[in-house]
């Protein structure tokens, strides 16, 4: 229909389902109904917390493919959270997190050449934003001027990963080149949620096991290029006006985010006098969001969102009450794989090659 196009509300029904859908709509109401709280946390509380793992590195030589979509049921995700490669990846987001932990976002850190790098790419994409201004249209959500931003940023995604490859791997273009272009939404939909913020985790996991990117290189990694990261994504969603990828309506974390809160809590654990209910502070928030990830998700979901705090965004209300960051911490990174990895409707974007093997 012409107005589904636009990114505005679909008029009609969603179509019947198929036998095996191989792309499940936001709008499809049985699939995305999110758990009603009381057995999310049930399931959440159960779940162990996940550990940090060194990255297996690739052996090399190495036969490298165009990566792709498999999991389309509960059953393609049992079998992805029972794979090495499922462990190893969540194993990199902890170490990651666990890099950054008591450490503020301007303390000074490692950065070898290869982070720079990284860092000039992002800054690249984001130039695209001022040169491509949004079109004017009514809608509230999905502005067409976002495809032609995509375009560009997937037009140079190859020259861009042969910057960050040796000459013996410059073949590992293909694979990454996917898990890039795929970490900042969907041109079709003019969406974005946790299952593209993933692919950008995925395509840094990615680097790691071709030893490009090292341990050392890990707070980096989180507090100069994920930082940029977010940035861009902001960027972008205030732009273009991106529609929350499979929003789980109140009951989600954030509409758009989840690592930043993983990183987050870890920056705030043990600090002196900063707890979880800091963020009903408003001197904290205006003097620290720029330190400390989660007190700048914070303040951008306030920004955004209109109303009572407890009423648009209940869960991280909820969290507020936690006695302390670590106990957050390991909190998120139980519900990252429920709520985010564990979901058929974000998962079914994941992609699969040979670095991380389906």
């Amino acid at each position: 229909s012409a107005c589904a196009k636009c990114g505005g509300p679909t008029c009609f029904p969603p179509p019947p389902p198929s036998a095996a859908p191989s792309y499940i709509p936001i709008r499809f109401p049985a699939v995305n109904l999110p758990a009603s709280p009381a057995t999310a946390k049930e399931i959440i509380m159960r779940t162990p917390v996940p550990h940090a793992e060194k990255v297996d590195p690739l052996a090399l030589p190495h036969e490298f493919t165009s990566p792709s979509k498999k999991i389309r049921s509960q059953e393609d995700l049992a079998l992805f959270h029972s794979s090495p490669s499922c462990r190893n990846f969540l194993g990199f987001v902890v170490s990651l997190s666990d890099s950054v932990r008591s450490r503020k976002i301007s303390d000074s850190c490692y950065l070898s050449p290869i982070v720079e790098v990284l860092l000039s790419i992002l800054q690249d994409i984001t130039v695209y934003v001022d040169e491509i201004p949004p079109a004017p249209q009514s809608a509230r959500y999905g502005n067409v001027a976002y495809r032609a931003w995509h375009e560009r940023m997937s037009e140079n995604a190859e020259s861009f990963m042969l910057k960050l490859l040796p000459a013996d791997l410059r073949v590992a273009a293909t694979e990454l080149v996917p898990y890039f272009t795929d970490s900042f939404g969907n041109a079709t939909r003019i969406d974005y949620g946790t299952g593209h913020e993933t692919n950008f985790a995925a395509w840094l996991y990615c680097l790691a096991r071709l030893g490009i990117i090292r341990e050392e290189d890990y707070q980096a990694v989180v507090l100069r290029v994920f930082v940029n990261y977010l940035e861009l994504m902001r960027k972008l969603q205030l732009t273009y006006s991106l529609e929350p990828a499979g929003s789980h309506g109140v009951w989600g974390l954030d509409d758009y985010h989840f690592l930043p809160y993983i990183f987050g809590s870890s920056q705030l654990i043990d600090h002196k006098y900063m707890k979880p209910k800091s963020i009903h502070n408003d001197d904290i928030l205006e003097n620290f969001s720029n330190e400390y990830l989660y007190l700048s998700c914070i303040v951008f979901v306030r920004k955004v969102k209109k109303g009572l705090f407890g009423e648009h965004s209940p869960m991280l209300d909820d969290i507020s009450g936690v006695p302390n960051w670590k106990k957050v911490n390991s909190g998120l990174l139980k519900m990252y794989r429920v709520e985010v990895l564990e979901k058929v409707p974000i998962m079914q974007h994941f992609l699969f090659g040979s670095i991380i093997q389906w």
